[in-house]
């Protein structure tokens, strides 16, 4: 016996912990999260620089002539 006192404390504070909602600092939560302002950069290819398009598609052509070889 003597659980009842304690069972009814643990209650309470799950009854204040369920039903309680502080308010949300919405702009604080946005620098925490670090919302960017531009969206474009994120498609760019920051390494498109450092390679020739001209490599890059003799590549491909090559890459599809071994696998047709590969086929037969």
């Amino acid at each position: 016996m003597g659980r009842g006192r304690q069972k009814a404390k643990h209650t309470k504070v799950a009854r204040e912990l369920k039903y309680f909602s502080p308010s949300t600092d919405l702009t604080a939560l946005e620098k925490e999260i670090g919302h960017p302002s531009d969206t474009d950069d994120q498609y760019v290819d920051k390494w498109a620089d450092l390679y020739d398009e001209d490599e890059s598609e003799e590549e491909q052509s090559e890459d599809s002539t071994d696998d047709s070889q590969l086929k037969r």
